[in-house]
């Protein structure tokens, strides 16, 4: 029901920023959870940040919470990651996750979304 597509990654120093972009399809996007997930080579996919499908309600994770920011803007049916002071552990791949809202809340696990872009490279130098 519900296409995702991120753009917006590349490579930038430690210390940059980048604002990821997570272009959603599909007639009900409106009232869809949306999440930012990430996965570094080897290691297991974790959450980055969530928001629920009216905006008012977001969870971060603690350890970025200072330095990443998500929002969405429902007219163009986008939900973005700012992502601010970066540093060479943040580099991993970047996912979009979307999932049909219930209520407004938004989930903190993968295994709650059901609808995921095909990432997009973030690669942070020292």
């Amino acid at each position: 029901q519900v296409q995702l597509v991120e753009s917006g990654g590349g490579l930038v120093q430690a210390g940059g920023s980048l604002r990821l972009s997570c272009a959603a399809s599909g007639r009900t996007f409106s009232s869809y959870a949306m999440a930012w997930f990430r996965q570094a080579s080897g290691k297991e996919r974790e959450l980055v940040a969530a928001i629920s499908w009216d905006g008012f309600n977001t969870y971060y994770v603690d350890s970025l919470k200072a330095r990443f920011t998500i929002s969405r803007n429902h007219a163009k049916d986008t939900v973005y990651l700012q992502m601010n002071s970066l540093e060479p552990e943040d580099t991993a791949v970047y996912y979009c996750a979307a999932r049909a809202a219930i209520a407004s809340v938004a989930p903190t696990t993968s295994y709650e979304y059901n609808y995921w872009g095909q990432g997009t490279q973030v690669t942070v130098t020292s």
